[in-house]
């Protein structure tokens, strides 16, 4: 089967599609002819092999209750053993209908109200809203932005603020959303250990896990030992990498039964059950004929963030790129034009005509940054950097 949709050139119009990105700007709070660069999904098509698959399910006409059968597993499966060297078993895995969602169930699962949850800020900002929507303690390792550029992890205070708030669990964002670190196999293992040790469960968000650049390797972290597989959650999903979000499929997998039998217990309590029929058809055919598209697309990304470093250095060297090892998030450093949030945002939103993502949203420790999305045509790119320029310049 022939791929044919590998032309990331092609400026497609998502306006009037009910699209979050681009049709919901004013009802936002947002100038309507903002270019929007802020949720997290492509400007791309899919593959058409994918929409080949949905065309015929589509053709079908009943969209009754669906469930997945043996190939959707062996789809899914044969992926992430090619992919991320991790062979897992049917029995590990529930579908849900988001990542986002299984965080929430997993908060709800193995804490209980008042309880401490553990993350890393600047993060993914749904992190803090499951955690204190369901009423638990949020508390942060926040990283730590080096000499060098990149962002550490300060592991005495990893496992301070796990001893001083009695933290239950660690929503663990791998690679990390939004300041594009790929965690290396040795900084996973100080952490699972120290979470071992005071009896801290895992939940690792890995929906980034196909998006890592150069000499970087993502490490499954219930790959490295034993005691991490037995004591953690891994959600994984093919949204991102094949831009399917709007469909709603997730895999999350938890090889220890207790541990899952009380997850499924809160999806159960959710009233939820089967996914909807096109993501799971999507997610198969992703799975298994997706590879030409996904590794064109991986080409094009890298190029666009080459783009971006290129463009910045110099055209705008007031604004530090933050070396990205994975996702298609960029961390764009603007604290040199020393703004306050506000004169910043209008900077931004109202002059340059620009919907980002504030740092801010991430955690206080954010402020000054702002978060870009480089999964769309490079034409899209340059006339964000050129609407930057004209402001700052």
């Amino acid at each position: 089967m022939e791929e044919k949709n590998l032309n990331f050139d092609e400026v497609i119009d998502r306006r009037n599609t009910d699209c979050l990105k681009f049709d919901f700007a004013e009802r936002r709070g947002k100038p309507a002819d903002v270019l929007p660069l802020w949720v997290a999904d492509m400007d791309f098509k899919t593959s058409s092999l994918v929409l080949d698959a949905l065309t015929e399910r589509v053709q079908h006409g009943i969209f009754g209750y669906t469930e997945s059968r043996e190939r959707y597993f062996e789809a899914v499966s044969k992926w992430m053993e090619a992919h991320h060297d991790w062979k897992v078993e049917r029995s590990w895995l529930t579908k849900t209908p988001g990542v986002v969602f299984a965080l929430a169930m997993a908060v709800k699962a193995y804490s209980k109200a008042g309880d401490a949850v553990l993350i890393q800020q600047p993060v993914y900002y749904p992190f803090s809203e499951v955690i204190r929507d369901n009423n638990r303690k949020l508390v942060s390792n926040d990283l730590v932005l080096g000499d060098d550029g990149k962002y550490h992890i300060d592991f005495d205070d990893f496992e301070k603020q796990i001893v001083d708030n009695h933290v239950v669990l660690f929503l663990l964002c791998s690679p990390h959303n939004p300041v594009s670190r790929v965690w290396t196999a040795e900084e996973l293992t100080k952490m699972g250990d120290i979470c071992i040790k005071h009896g801290v469960t895992v939940v690792s968000d890995e929906i980034h896990e196909d998006f890592v650049f150069g000499d970087h390797q993502h490490t499954v972290f219930a790959t490295i030992k034993k005691e991490f597989e037995q004591n953690s959650v891994t959600c994984t999903s093919p949204a991102k990498t094949f831009n399917l979000a709007g469909l709603q499929v997730s895999n999350i997998f938890i090889p220890n039964g207790t541990l899952r039998a009380v997850f499924r217990k809160q999806v159960d309590a959710a009233g939820y059950s089967q996914l909807n029929a096109m993501g799971l058809t999507a997610c198969e055919a992703a799975y298994t004929h997706g590879e030409t598209w996904y590794q064109a697309m991986m080409r094009y990304v890298e190029s666009n963030i080459a783009f971006v470093r290129d463009y910045l250095k110099k055209e705008l060297p007031q604004i530090k790129l933050i070396e990205p090892e994975g996702t298609y998030l960029l961390w764009l450093d603007f604290r040199a034009l020393e703004m306050t949030e506000k004169e910043r945002e209008n900077l931004i939103v109202n002059q340059a005509k620009l919907w980002l993502d504030s740092g801010a949203i991430f955690g206080q420790v954010g402020e000054g940054f702002e978060r870009i999305n480089v999964a769309c045509p490079r034409a899209t790119i340059k006339e964000a950097l050129d609407r930057l320029k004209a402001v700052i310049v």
